[in-house]
């Protein structure tokens, strides 16, 4: 499975600021961190704050910083939510001939179930090596 882009913002984001620990940060800064797009970091921001990971505050002092607990954000929960749609294969299209004799989806399904019960298993927490936090440079 290969995240889209839109998922792989929102891993970035939040280990971004799980390694700054308690200090707020601007959406400008980690635009110029991974070098993205701000109008794209700024959806993946606003999706990350409604459900409650990211807490986000406007005006003189705002900025943005975790929400939760780094040890409570699932990586499972957070692809779940971010990914579109978690279907591997597209067996409703009209054309598809051989809908009727192809366990090309069922065994896609198993080995996605592994995965994200693979990844149910890990937290944001398990993403921020504290050893090298203090060596990477957040501002």
């Amino acid at each position: 499975m290969q995240l889209t882009k839109h998922t792989d913002y929102a891993f970035r984001v939040l280990i971004y600021l799980a390694g700054m620990q308690e200090e707020r940060t601007t959406i400008q800064a980690i635009t110029e961190a991974f070098d993205v797009s701000k109008t794209h970091l700024m959806k993946v921001v606003n999706e990350l704050a409604n459900k409650g990971w990211i807490d986000s505050q406007r005006g003189k002092n705002g900025g943005i910083q975790l929400g939760t607990a780094a040890d409570s954000i699932s990586l499972k929960d957070v692809l779940v939510h971010m990914e579109k749609t978690l279907e591997p294969v597209n067996c409703e299209t009209p054309m598809c001939r051989i809908k009727g004799v192809c366990q090309l989806k069922p065994i896609l399904m198993q080995a996605q179930n592994a995965y994200l019960n693979h990844l149910e298993q890990y937290s944001l927490a398990d993403l921020v090596n504290p050893k090298t936090v203090e060596r990477i440079s957040f501002s």
